[in-house]
């Protein structure tokens, strides 16, 4: 859209519609919309998101694109909201490896209070991983069978084969899927049998284990829906370049708003 006095390009940016005659930027209906940040900001960082297979922090936005810490923050939970899963994406089949975890500080704040494995204060995420496919993650409230055979049933479909370790909460859940259930026994330092095995969930894990404590270092639990929301896009997304990657990101963003007030709302 041109100015009526100069004939040249807006200084906006502004564009109009040619049906309904209402004036546009490419910010509208995107991330982005409403903010102040240049769009080479948010460009960059979106790059960054896109390339960075253990994550980046939003102080080495702040330093590289010469922002405010508050601003690097405010973007960054953006573009990992871009990133956040399709709700309508198809069901994982074939094989699917389901496994749990728990994210959280690698020390007890005070000497004594520390507890390893179930029972501990971190945070217990539940992941299913098809073979040679997409993955899906969930931040959960425990490991009892009522919660992970619960996000198995939404998230697999039932012709599927579940291969998970000899986890009691398990047992039974193969009797709900056609491809039955495999297990293979870690407590006797079985890892492998035939092609039964949870390895590939277990690297999804520390990848976001190790991003966390190398990039991010601590983040809490209200928040880290969205920290997995990023590693699981770029798991998601392994086969495609850097520029593909970020090219798709980018494409995600469209339609997705994120208000201040919304923070509870998006977990």
């Amino acid at each position: 859209m041109k100015d009526a006095k100069t004939g040249e390009r807006n200084k906006r940016f502004l564009w109009r519609c040619r049906d309904c005659k209402e004036q546009f930027t490419v910010r509208i209906g995107t991330v982005y919309e409403e903010s102040r940040i240049e769009l080479r900001h948010w460009a960059y960082a979106f790059w960054r998101a896109c390339t960075s297979k253990k994550g980046v922090s939003a102080l080495e936005i702040k330093r590289q694109c010469q922002i405010s810490y508050k601003s690097a923050l405010f973007l960054m939970n953006r573009i990992r909201f871009a990133m956040a899963p399709d709700p309508d994406a198809p069901k994982l089949r074939g094989d699917v490896e389901c496994d749990e975890t728990y994210i959280g500080p690698r020390r007890p704040r005070y000497k004594g209070t520390s507890k390893h494995g179930r029972g501990t204060s971190k945070t217990p995420v539940f992941v299913a991983v098809q073979r040679n496919g997409e993955l899906r993650r969930r931040v959960i409230a425990d490991v009892t069978a009522h919660t992970l055979k619960g996000a198995i049933r939404e998230e697999i479909d039932r012709r599927a084969r579940i291969i998970t370790d000899e986890h009691r909460s398990y047992t039974g859940i193969g009797t709900e899927f056609s491809g039955g259930h495999e297990t293979v026994s870690h407590g006797t330092y079985e890892f492998v049998r035939s092609n039964n095995h949870t390895n590939t969930a277990e690297s999804t894990h520390a990848l976001v284990k190790r991003g966390i404590v190398g990039i991010y270092h601590n983040v809490s639990r209200e928040y880290l829906h969205r920290y997995l929301w990023q590693f699981d896009f770029l798991w998601n997304n392994r086969e495609l370049n850097d520029g593909e990657r970020t090219y798709v990101a980018i494409k995600a963003a469209e339609g997705k708003r994120l208000m201040y007030k919304q923070s509870s709302a998006t977990q």
